[in-house]
C-alpha cells in the first residue's frame, strides 16, 4: 500500500533525510511512502514548477492513502500546498490523515502574529476579519475532512522542541494507515 508524504518538509535544508526517514518509518510498517521529492525535476526547465504540480498529482494517483504535516507553517495555519493536497486526496476519496506537532487552536495561534480582539461575540484580527474560533487545530474543512474521510488530527501532547523534524505524531499516522491499509 502507498502513502503520499505531503508537507512543508520539502522546504526544510535536509528535507531528502526527512523524505528518506518518513519512507523508512513506512517501510517498518508494510507500507511505501511517496515523498514529493522523489520525483526527478530539473529546476532550471522554463515549465519546472508544473512538473512538480503533475509529478505530485501523479504520485497522489498511484497512492491508496496520504499522511499530510498540517504543522504551521510561516503563519498561524498549515502550508497552502499540503492543504490542496489533502483536498485533493479526500475529493478522491481516499484515506486521509495528518497530524501537527503543534496542537494549539488555530485562533490562539492568529493571536501569535496579531492583535486579535471579541467584537460583538466574535474574535476579529486587525483588519476587522474574523478569526475562525471553533477551538479546533486549524481550518475546520482540513479537520472534518479527516474526520470523515480517514482519522482524526494526531498532535502531541505538547510541542515538540524541534517541531520540524520530530516523527513522533507521523509515526502514529503511519500505524494507523498501516491498520486501515495492510488489514485490508
Amino acid at each position: 500500500m502507498k502513502i503520499y508524504l505531503a508537507g512543508p518538509d520539502v522546504f526544510l535544508p535536509d528535507a531528502v533525510e526527512i523524505g528518506r526517514q518518513k519512507a523508512a518509518i513506512c517501510a517498518a510498517h508494510g507500507l511505501t511512502g511517496l515523498y514529493p521529492l522523489d520525483n526527478a525535476i530539473d529546476l532550471s526547465a522554463p515549465d519546472a514548477s508544473r512538473q512538480i504540480f503533475c509529478g505530485n498529482e501523479a504520485m497522489m494517483d498511484a497512492a491508496d492513502a496520504i499522511i499530510a504535516n498540517l504543522t504551521p507553517f510561516r503563519g498561524a495555519g498549515a502550508d497552502p500546498g499540503t492543504v490542496y493536497e489533502l483536498g485533493y486526496m479526500a475529493g478522491r476519496r481516499k484515506l486521509c490523515l495528518a497530524y501537527s506537532n503543534d496542537g494549539a487552536a488555530y485562533a490562539d495561534r492568529v493571536a501569535r502574529f496579531m492583535e486579535v480582539t471579541s467584537e460583538s461575540e466574535r474574535l476579529v484580527d486587525v483588519q476587522g476579519l474574523t478569526v475562525e474560533d471553533f477551538g479546533l487545530v486549524d481550518n475546520l474543512m482540513m479537520i472534518h475532512a479527516l474526520e470523515l474521510h480517514g482519522c482524526p488530527l494526531v498532535t502531541p501532547a505538547k510541542m515538540p522542541i524541534d517541531a520540524w523534524r520530530d516523527l513522533t505524531a507521523f509515526e502514529t499516522c503511519v500505524r494507523m494507515a498501516a491498520g486501515r491499509l495492510v488489514a485490508t
